[in-house]
């Protein structure tokens, strides 16, 4: 069968209309799932990891930020930028919008985070489908990476 040029541009802008429309319905289920989810955010702010709580001491420990400054520009800023929004997440102020250990447990364990917290697995729809990368860190160069982030 063959089709003229009005017919195909006609099919094309149908089946567009319809990619559209779909999309936006699949768009409204996964903000209303997310919004009920806020809730089991809120009763685990720590997240899902080896990490169940952390308390920071009230100063800042100069040489395990600058040990964490390290790591992150070797491990990290391919990806997370300290002063703009890039692939990731700015990690500037990342303390005042999430606990300690949730950062963490982010670190260390990326893929069942974004599998199982619901802020982790928003994050993972706001930017793009881009996840974490598991940079295999041990807990102690996580923890210089944290410190790092509280001198920002």
């Amino acid at each position: 069968m063959k089709l003229t040029n009005s017919t195909t541009t006609l099919l094309t802008l149908l089946f567009s209309v319809f990619l559209i429309t779909c999309n936006g319905e699949a768009n409204k289920q996964t903000a209303s799932a997310s919004d009920k989810e806020v809730t089991s955010a809120e009763e685990n702010p720590d997240g899902i990891g080896p990490v169940k709580e952390l308390i920071l001491p009230p100063t800042i420990d100069e040489e395990l930020a600058q040990r964490g400054g390290e790591i992150f520009l070797n491990k990290c800023s391919a990806c997370h930028k300290t002063d703009k929004r890039f692939i990731g997440p700015n990690p500037t102020g990342i303390l005042e919008r999430r606990t300690p250990a949730w950062v963490m447990n982010m670190i260390l364990n990326p893929e069942e985070m974004v599998q199982k917290d619901p802020v982790a697995r928003q994050l993972l729809i706001e930017y793009n489908g881009a996840p974490m990368a598991n940079q295999n860190l041990t807990e102690e160069e996580a923890r210089a990476v944290l410190e790092y982030f509280r001198t920002l």
